[in-house]
């Protein structure tokens, strides 16, 4: 159950002995592209051996199925910090078929937590800070609604450029075939 102890033991034997270099690469992305994407463990190391990605290539901002839930949150703020200052010159949003978000209700995270010792009083003061859970703990019907919605998030934001394209793709967690959605050049 505890696996801090172990991940430190290893940490220190993987510096000591620098098997870190072969990951050594500069701040900016060589291909100049940002990829959205979902944190399914499926899609850790299959997304970028399926778009040919090598270490250093993108950036790559995880959030559960690739979902920008709100405008001026931390996903939207990375997305215009890779296009204003880390030389991104393309942003993909990448969902995934047989994401966990397809279908998500808000009630049943909330009923998992207050499982897990959360107390209806806390939910009750997110209510009170004015946050519509039941919005914010949604998923969609499809994934490529999901996509497309955050493609559509990304590209009417008030401080994104209009000059920069942005893909809609859904991958295959079991192949890594790609499926356009939506062609961000046009």
């Amino acid at each position: 159950m505890r696996k801090l102890e172990g991940i430190l033991a290893y940490n220190d034997k993987f510096v000591r002995r620098k098997e870190y270099i072969p990951y050594q690469t500069g701040k900016y992305p060589g291909d100049k592209i940002l990829v959205v994407t979902c944190m399914d463990t499926r899609l850790l190391e299959l997304l970028p051996k399926a778009m040919n990605l090598q270490n250093g290539d993108a950036k790559v901002v995880k959030t559960a199925g690739a979902l920008i839930s709100n405008s001026y949150g931390s996903v939207m703020r990375s997305i215009l910090v890779g296009v204003s200052l880390l030389s991104v010159e393309e942003v993909f949003v990448i969902g995934h078929y047989d994401c966990g978000m397809i279908g998500l209700e808000s009630g049943m995270v909330l009923d998992r937590v207050k499982q897990m010792g959360v107390m209806q009083e806390d939910l009750d003061s997110v209510y009170d800070q004015g946050v519509d859970v039941e919005k914010w703990l949604c998923g969609c019907s499809k994934v490529e609604e999901g996509v497309m919605q955050s493609v559509s998030m990304i590209r009417n934001h008030p401080l994104f450029p209009s000059n920069i394209p942005v893909h809609g793709l859904v991958i295959d967690p079991n192949t890594g075939k790609l499926d356009e959605v939506i062609r961000g050049y046009e």
